[in-house]
């Protein structure tokens, strides 16, 4: 790992929401919340990959997020993470989803830095 991984750490991503990230048992299409998390975990991981060495990736190991607000099909979202701590390997990062103005989700996600 980088000196650079460091807590207080920001980032954000947009994402276009597609018909693909659908529950298919509903007739709306709307962002499901497996994809959503599919989307933190993403933006989480590329946010800190360039602050771990060459043969260093992390995987995901704890999410606990909301999904408070629905989002269609053909909007954005915005995934905003904060390294919050850094405890040996382990990273943990706030995470905050928005669409537009609406908060979708709020919570944490955790990664830990495995060679790769």
């Amino acid at each position: 790992m980088k000196e650079s991984l460091t807590v207080g750490l920001e980032g954000s991503e947009e994402h276009l929401v597609t018909e693909d990230m659908s529950p298919p048992h509903l007739p709306m299409k709307v962002l499901s919340t497996p994809d959503m998390v599919r989307l933190i975990e993403q933006t989480c991981l590329m946010g800190a990959q360039p602050h771990l060495d060459d043969d260093e990736t992390t995987v995901g190991i704890h999410v606990c997020v909301s999904h408070s607000a629905s989002v269609a099909a053909g909007e954005t979202v915005q995934i905003r993470w904060e390294l919050t701590e850094r405890d040996r390997r382990r990273l943990v990062f706030n995470t905050t989803v928005h669409a537009g103005e609406t908060v979708v989700s709020e919570g944490t996600h955790q990664r830990f830095v495995v060679t790769s």
